[in-house]
């Protein structure tokens, strides 16, 4: 059962679930408890995408 809840939370992150939310969902009564979800969802940082260059990306597009 622990392994079930387990990835129930990463892939909620994974999907990018906020924090709270997930806090929420497994009952926890600290944030604390929760953010040790974090380091099994690392890739999400190398897959950020900011929106300044989202915004290069369309001027780009669009000469």
């Amino acid at each position: 059962m622990h392994t079930l809840r387990h990835s129930f939370a990463t892939h909620l992150l994974s999907q990018g679930t906020d924090l709270f939310t997930l806090k929420q969902l497994l009952g926890h009564s600290s944030i604390k408890t929760t953010i040790i979800y974090l380091h099994l969802v690392k890739q999400r940082i190398t897959e950020f995408k900011s929106p300044l260059d989202a915004m290069y990306e369309d001027q780009e597009g669009q000469k």
